[in-house]
């Protein structure tokens, strides 16, 4: 079985390892130059991490990262909403780990290399277009630093696993579009004092009057009793123009918003300030497709499924993609379309429907409900509003619907191998 996946990010990686630990050999075409630890935070839930253990990364990712053991919820005048354990906390099989994303991608791609070898991950390679028949795909690259056509790649099946812009997706949907409503987003992360105890997922506001998601990605070393504390920031204009991607972005960008969220807990405008670097990006998804296979091609991860980064979850759900992807060519292994089709009618239904509440029933939505009913104004007894009890079935819905409600999150079955 040769397999060309096309995307060498956290979903394209994971689905090479899962796929050798399956018997399979597989090549990753990435239009990068090199393979680089970049960006800033991300939060691995415990079905992300779930899949992540079986590719045998856990303890790896674990000591990378920060174990969070609590989420919380705050008003943007810092008065607590609603707090909730997570992962080992709260009896989940695996921890909620925050890490760099940059650690996590790097993590990845050295199991990748030890697993399949460093000549079967490509880089500098631009996917301008395919074309396939009963017989196999072929792709066509180019060299995004010289401009020039490269030689020509066979596979029997591709996959597209090349993030929001991907390449393969455009082929097949050439009229395809992000979908913008207006929300921009900063991202930053600064060395600082632990907040709280140091392992808090935090969500403080609202989109309307300013979000920020703050939590720990990372202890100093040598220890000095500092964390590398990730933050985004998040806010919705009308008419806004969408941000640029991953633009390094100003502090004065957005401290205006944020200058009076000085807390006895935490002094927002100095945790802008005092940033190690600041990133820009739009908020952005797509509506979700009826259809990702077409004979022997199909997508996986964000270039399937694009979602609102909210809730930690666009990782985890092209974590699981990667999973069943290797299950279904396992197990259909003298059919590879068939394989494609059977991964796309296991995952197409439950990722729009994440996609859809991550739209309009994000877990923030704690703070939206809270700021509407006490009319953006601080409270003296939330229970007043709102009970206790109606947060976290709130909060329990979405888990349900992003599929890490804890009945959900047991271990995977070890991998079977292929012909």
């Amino acid at each position: 079985m040769r397999v060309a996946i096309v995307g060498g990010g956290i979903v394209g990686l994971a689905l090479a390892i899962g796929l050798r630990q399956r018997g399979v050999f597989s090549c990753i075409y990435e239009a990068a130059p090199e393979i680089k630890e970049l960006g800033v935070g991300i939060t691995l839930l415990p079905h992300a991490m779930r899949e992540l253990t079986a590719l045998g990364l856990g303890e790896a990712l674990a000591a990378s990262g920060i174990e969070i053991s609590s989420s919380s919820f705050y008003n943007r005048f810092g008065q607590l909403i609603y707090q909730e354990p997570r992962g080992a906390a709260a009896s989940y099989p695996n921890p909620e780990i925050s890490i760099r994303r940059g650690r996590l991608h790097g993590i990845l791609y050295q199991k990748a290399v030890e697993m399949l070898g460093p000549d079967r991950i490509l880089t500098g390679h631009k996917l301008m277009s395919f074309a396939q028949d009963d017989r196999g795909v072929r792709l066509f690259f180019e060299d995004p630093a010289e401009g020039v056509a490269l030689e020509p790649a066979c596979a029997d099946i591709m996959i597209g696993c090349d993030g929001v812009n991907s390449a393969v997706r455009r082929v097949l949907y050439p009229n395809d579009r992000l979908a913008f409503t207006g929300i921009n987003t900063w991202r930053g992360v600064t060395w600082r004092k632990p907040i709280l105890d140091g392992h808090t997922y935090l969500r403080v506001g609202s989109i309307r009057k300013g979000k920020m998601v703050i939590y720990p990605v990372a202890n100093a070393v040598p220890a000095n009793g500092l964390q590398l504390i990730n933050w985004v920031a998040e806010i919705q204009e009308s008419g806004a123009v969408m941000n640029d991607w991953n633009k390094s972005g100003s502090a004065d960008d957005l401290l205006p918003i944020y200058k009076d969220w000085n807390f006895p807990w935490l002094d927002v405008p100095a945790l802008i300030r005092d940033a190690e670097c600041v990133f820009e990006y739009p908020m952005v998804d797509k509506d979700p497709l009826d259809r990702w296979t077409f004979g022997r091609v199909t997508l996986a991860g964000d270039a399937a499924h694009p979602m609102y980064p909210r809730g930690s979850n666009g990782s985890a759900q092209g974590l699981i993609d990667a999973r069943v992807l290797g299950d279904s060519l396992a197990m259909h292994s003298d059919d590879l379309p068939a394989a494609l089709k059977a991964f796309e009618a296991e995952r197409i239904g439950p990722t729009a429907n994440v996609v859809r509440a991550n739209r309009s029933v994000p877990p923030d939505i704690i703070n939206i409900r809270v700021e509407e009913l006490t009319n953006d104004r601080p409270f003296d007894n939330l229970d007043r509003f709102i009970t206790q009890e109606e947060l976290r079935r709130i909060s329990d819905n979405y888990k349900r619907i992003a599929g890490f409600a804890a009945e959900d999150c047991g271990t995977c079955s070890k991998p079977s191998k292929g012909n």
